[in-house]
């Protein structure tokens, strides 16, 4: 046997149906479009929603992009942890209990304000000035996966 001898099983496959070849065959004139309207003529243009107001245009017109993939982190400045005592270790779990931090995401420490005690402070992410000031006032920064 080769390729040439192959063929489809019998009654697998039908001929194809050729409409709009006159007015004798059973497909012929309006070739099984019905009559008149849309879909008896030629196609539509993509997006196109037969008159009603299409999406793209229903949707607000906003400025900019928003990143789906972007981290969220819940910031907090190093002046609100003026509060704890010296020497405390302070962690993500304690800055929520405390109500510091509202989200349940990532905390990122940043640098606004003024340290003036030792603290050893673990975060998600750390601002490069929030490491300088921890450090100036005796602390150390752990940065916590």
């Amino acid at each position: 046997m080769k390729l040439h001898h192959l063929k489809p099983a019998p009654g697998s496959r039908t001929r194809k149906v050729r409409v709009g070849r006159g007015e004798g065959g059973r497909r012929g004139k309006t070739a099984g479009r019905g009559t008149k309207g849309q879909k008896a003529r030629g196609e539509v243009r993509p997006g196109f929603e037969g008159g009603q107001m299409p999406l793209q245009r229903r949707m607000p017109k906003l400025k900019g992009f928003k990143s789906r993939n972007k981290e969220i982190f819940a910031v907090l400045n190093i002046e609100r942890l003026n509060s704890f005592a010296p020497d405390e270790t302070i962690t993500p779990e304690l800055l929520r209990s405390r109500g510091l931090v509202k989200h349940r995401g990532r905390i990122k420490v940043l640098g606004e304000g003024d340290l003036d005690r030792a603290l050893t402070v673990r975060a998600h992410s750390f601002s490069l000035g929030a490491v300088e000031k921890i450090k100036a006032a005796g602390g150390s920064v752990e940065v916590v996966e």
